[in-house]
């Protein structure tokens, strides 16, 4: 009997911290800051291979011409959404405040360069040909600076 009302609040536990992370993404979606992230040419194969597509973004090529480069295989790049919020790079995050405006992207490196997560977008079946052409990555922030892509579009 012990056993079974184990697993039973060990089943509550994860169903109400699962439910309450998708509260979370939901509150960003709605109240986040909206912010585009220009999207670099993607291999179209990418496409056939199932309902996803791969992302590639221009900050990373950015981040290459910045004069630092940090050592370490993980961090953050500095962003800073431009007038018609649009992000551009600003620098790599060395652990100093942000100034007004600024924003936070995880990324990591490899050896063909930097990588933003996240790097593919999943989309319903069958609707391939809405996102062949997107130009943006849609992310919405919320107040801490935790970023959520909720979409790509072709134009601002």
């Amino acid at each position: 009997m012990r056993r079974k009302l184990a697993l039973i609040a060990l089943a509550l536990v994860v169903f109400l911290a699962l439910n309450f992370a998708i509260y979370q993404k939901e509150q960003i979606k709605k109240h986040g800051q909206t912010v585009y992230l220009e999207l670099a040419p993607v291999d179209p194969r990418s496409l056939m291979q199932g309902d996803f597509m791969r992302l590639s973004y221009t900050l990373e090529r950015d981040a290459l011409q910045l004069p630092l480069r940090p050592s370490d295989p993980r961090g953050y790049l500095v962003i800073r959404p431009d007038e018609t919020n649009v992000a551009r790079v600003v620098r790599f995050d060395d652990g100093t405040a942000l100034a007004k405006g600024e924003l936070r992207l995880k990324y990591s490196r490899n050896p063909r360069g930097i990588k933003l997560v996240p790097d593919s977008f999943f989309f319903q079946e069958g609707e391939a040909e809405k996102y062949e052409t997107a130009k943006y990555g849609v992310f919405k922030f919320d107040d801490s600076g935790t970023p959520l892509l909720v979409g790509l579009v072709e134009d601002l």
